[in-house]
């Protein structure tokens, strides 16, 4: 399933690129970027299952576990789950997402991965299998950080979920931002832009010379930033350059000397 152009899986790798290693669960798919594949035996035997599988495949003592459907999950809600970790309470096996009623979400958090291993060891012990067994028999028994954000947990389980996840992608106030996000995304840049200071470029291009001027002086400025050997400095100062002559164009027009 995709939400604002990009498939629900990718959206979440791309909050966790920093991780050392990421194990994905589930059957194998195209994804953004490179990972390690795992699978419970017998597929879909649930969540105690699935985290088994991946934990499987992780030697870090830090280990982050992530549902594959969340679409506005970021990378800063991410590192906020690993210093909360870190930092949080002392002796800290854990560190859950709140979302905004209040209720803690296990599968957006980040454990002690021993810790992990040894309630998933006395589960077995206890019921033979994690097959069909809730995760929260597992959390239950673990010292806990709480870290509250009141979006980044929302996950799709129904069409209604994506329909509403797709709407709020829209809305006015963060099309920009999802936007840039899934193009950057896209493209596999990393590249921290100042959104309003394209825009005023753009604005003022479109003002002072055609309106056609916008996206053309902005694909120039990337251009040029890209020669110059890329980053948020040299986009800056090409913005810069062309912004000046785009006031210099608009002064001639309306009959100042410049």
């Amino acid at each position: 399933m995709r939400v604002g152009g990009r498939a629900l899986l990718d959206r979440v790798l791309g909050a966790c690129a920093d991780a050392g290693r990421t194990v994905v669960v589930g059957p194998r798919r195209p994804t953004a970027r490179p990972v390690t594949w795992a699978l419970e035996d017998p597929p879909g035997g649930g969540p105690l299952a699935g985290l088994d599988a991946g934990l499987r495949e992780v030697r870090a003592e830090r280990v982050l576990v992530l549902s594959a459907d969340l679409p506005f999950l970021a990378a800063g809600a991410v590192r906020g789950l690993v210093t909360a970790l870190d930092d949080g309470i002392a002796g800290a096996e854990g560190a859950v997402l709140v979302d905004g009623d209040g209720r803690e979400q296990p599968l957006v958090a980040a454990y002690r991965a021993e810790a992990l291993r040894r309630e998933l060891g006395l589960l077995v012990a206890e019921h033979g299998t994690l097959v069909g067994l809730p995760l929260r028999m597992l959390t239950g028994e673990l010292s806990l950080a709480r870290l509250p954000h009141p979006t980044a947990s929302f996950d799709c389980d129904t069409w209604e979920d994506i329909s509403e996840a797709r709407a709020r992608i829209r809305d006015d106030r963060h099309v920009l931002d999802e936007w840039i996000s899934a193009v950057k995304a896209e493209l596999g840049i990393e590249l921290d832009v100042d959104t309003a200071g394209l825009l005023d470029l753009a604005r003022d291009a479109a003002h002072g010379v055609a309106r056609p001027a916008a996206p053309l002086t902005t694909f120039l400025v990337g251009y040029a930033a890209a020669l110059r050997g890329g980053g948020a400095e040299a986009v800056a100062e090409a913005a810069r350059v062309a912004g000046a002559l785009a006031e210099r164009w608009a002064a001639e027009a309306d009959g100042k000397p410049s």
